[in-house]
């Protein structure tokens, strides 16, 4: 009896242990890199994987090629990368889908052009919580969770040898609740950040040498700054809150856009990415498949309200310089030429047909005109508003004014 109650005991670990190695043993190299392409492709990324190896839960590809397909008949140049791509703490699940701890390229040195010569140098390229989702095309439930966490170095690029754009470091990271890779994702929470940019803008003038000759008498010709992004995004009411999307360039400018919009589900996703598949087969639609899809989109935007919206710009010298040089092409002074730009702004706006816009527009814009400090143009309508109403209220853009609940304003301090 006890040797029984041993032997069932025995049984009982190895099946245990048997199901615990399960996922490991079931990883197969070649799956997982053929469905990082499947993943991929639907987002405009064509990949083509070089050999993959597995070492217990770690896979390493040899390299590849990706092509950038922005639409059905347009796509860049293959770019092909030789280096050594690793993926670590690899679990096949149960529904399919992967997960990796993290993702790690080797630096990356290498020349992408011939005539001018063209080199790229990449540093400390990460991922921490890579995801690839189950289902086929995958949802965008999951695609929204693609990774936790992404990473680089500095970048240069450089031109015939010298350096035309580079930055110290790229980092973007998102969390997920109530956790990462899961397909009962309620919101989410992401930023990004490029720092220290730089950009010479000095070999414009071998292309467009009357290009080059304003940017350099801007002094333009070397711009350094950031790009910087927040948002959140609720899942159930499709609520997205872009709070910052900055582009801030030292000694120069900023430009700040943000939004808050409704209705912009995972639901409303699955449909744009559906469309995007039926437009990309078959060629050129028909006037029935055109038709079909325009009606298809105007539901789409039946359910997205937005809130608010704005875009400011923060001026940092670049627009005294641009009246200043305007001016002196024109042979006056800044100030007359000001006061020029002030008197034809009535007559410009009333061409537009809408009276309304020389109320809401000339104040603000010849008080920046004045004295440049920032400029934004602000949208918030009473109530949250539907895309397809505000295309209808197009038809009367006065009427249009009043249901964006646009505000022009110069001068004033960020809210």
């Amino acid at each position: 009896m006890r040797t029984t109650k041993t032997t069932r005991l025995l049984l009982l670990s190895g099946v245990a242990t048997v199901a615990l190695m399960g996922p490991a043993m079931a990883l197969d190299a070649q799956a997982f890199v053929d469905r990082i392409a499947e993943v991929y492709r639907p987002l405009g990324y064509d990949f083509t994987f070089g050999a993959a190896a597995l070492d217990g839960d770690t896979i390493t590809v040899d390299g590849g090629t990706v092509t950038i397909v922005s639409s059905p008949d347009a796509a860049m140049e293959p770019l092909t990368f030789d280096t050594e791509v690793t993926f670590t703490g690899v679990v096949e699940n149960a529904d399919g889908s992967y997960t990796a701890e993290s993702v790690t390229i080797p630096d990356i040195d290498t020349d992408f052009a011939e005539e001018p010569a063209g080199h790229l140098t990449l540093s400390d390229v990460r991922v921490d919580g890579f995801y690839l989702p189950a289902g086929n095309p995958a949802p965008s439930i999951g695609l929204l969770q693609l990774f936790q966490s992404f990473s680089t170095g500095p970048l240069s690029l450089t031109r015939d040898g010298e350096e035309v754009f580079s930055f110290e470091s790229m980092a973007s990271q998102s969390t997920f609740n109530p956790s990462f890779a899961t397909t009962e994702l309620t919101d989410l929470a992401s930023t990004f950040l490029i720092s220290g940019m730089s950009a010479d803008l000095t070999s414009v003038a071998e292309e467009d040498p009357a290009a080059g000759a304003t940017i350099e008498a801007l002094g333009l010709t070397s711009v350094t700054g950031e790009i910087y992004m927040e948002m959140s995004w609720a899942m159930a009411d499709g609520h997205m809150d872009v709070t910052a999307l900055t582009f801030d360039f030292d000694d120069v400018g900023a430009l700040d856009l943000t939004f808050d919009i409704t209705g912009f589900t995972p639901t409303v996703l699955d449909q744009i990415y559906a469309m995007q598949a039926a437009m990309g087969t078959g060629g050129e639609p028909t006037e029935e498949q055109a038709q079909a899809q325009m009606m298809q989109g105007m539901a789409l935007m039946q359910g997205v309200n937005i809130v608010s919206a704005s875009i400011r710009y923060d001026d940092a010298s670049l627009a005294g310089k641009l009246l200043d040089f305007f001016a002196a092409q024109s042979g006056a002074d800044r100030a007359t030429f000001v006061e020029g730009l002030k008197a034809m702004l009535p007559a410009m706006l009333a061409e537009s047909g809408i009276p309304a816009l020389n109320d809401l527009v000339v104040p603000p814009v010849s008080a920046f005109l004045d004295d440049p400090q920032s400029l934004e143009v602000k949208v918030a309508p009473p109530s949250p508003t539907s895309l397809l109403v505000l295309m209808a209220a197009a038809a009367n853009p006065a009427g249009l004014i009043t249901a964006l609940g646009l505000a022009v304003e110069a001068n004033q301090p960020v809210d």
